[in-house]
């Protein structure tokens, strides 16, 4: 059965998801960048990124590795693709991760300017919609084939879905740093009255882990 997940989600101690003013220099927004120090040298980050041996285990990786596992497609915001806003000047930007992007499965881009899907090593289309939310979510079922469909972010797509009760399952990793601005993971969402609860919290040296789960009417 296809569940809908967030995961490996990190906020800030005072609940930003991504830093302000992002840009080419800055993908995760200024200061974005020190939310991640749990995700960054662990196993799994390294052999999905950098196809590396090597890399930390424990609480950090366990949780980290759980967010690959059975996932069948993925779907990003736009600015989760890139730092481009408006019509697509050119075809050449291609996204943050170069050729080999870590989803390695269909991957839907929600966004208001149609552009042709782009075929990426190891496994991964991007697939542009311009249809809306509920678009991209039938679409990554059915490109899923039974599997889990992740929601990557950023924090406004994640909120678009909760809002819609569609998430099934949230991994929030919150961070010991402060940002102080930036965007805001839960700003005008009532978790508890859209029927989510935590069903799991643990703490490692860099972060604490909660599981939010939406529970069955």
């Amino acid at each position: 059965m296809t569940r809908i997940r967030v995961a490996g989600f990190t906020i800030s101690l005072d609940g930003y998801a991504a830093g302000p003013d992002q840009d080419i220099n800055h993908p995760l927004g200024v200061g974005g960048t020190d939310l991640h120090q749990w995700l960054f040298p662990t196993r799994t980050f390294q052999r999905a990124l950098f196809g590396a041996d090597g890399g930390t285990t424990g609480i950090d990786d366990d949780f980290a590795a759980r967010g690959f596992e059975n996932v069948g497609a993925w779907i990003l915001g736009r600015n989760m693709f890139g730092p481009i806003r408006g019509p697509w000047p050119d075809m050449e930007w291609k996204g943050w991760w170069g050729d080999e992007p870590p989803y390695h499965v269909p991957t839907f881009i929600l966004t208001h300017h149609a552009r042709p899907p782009i075929r990426m090593q190891g496994g991964t289309t991007f697939h542009f919609v311009t249809g809306g939310m509920h678009e991209a979510l039938d679409r990554a079922r059915d490109a899923a084939k039974g599997h889990d469909v992740r929601i990557g972010g950023g924090p406004g797509t994640v909120r678009q879905y909760l809002r819609e009760r569609l998430i099934d399952e949230l991994h929030i990793a919150i961070s010991p740093v402060l940002l102080g601005k930036g965007e805001p993971l839960f700003e005008g969402i009532d978790t508890r009255a859209l029927g989510y609860e935590c069903v799991e919290f643990v703490a490692s040296d860099k972060a604490s882990h909660l599981v939010l789960r939406r529970r069955t009417p």
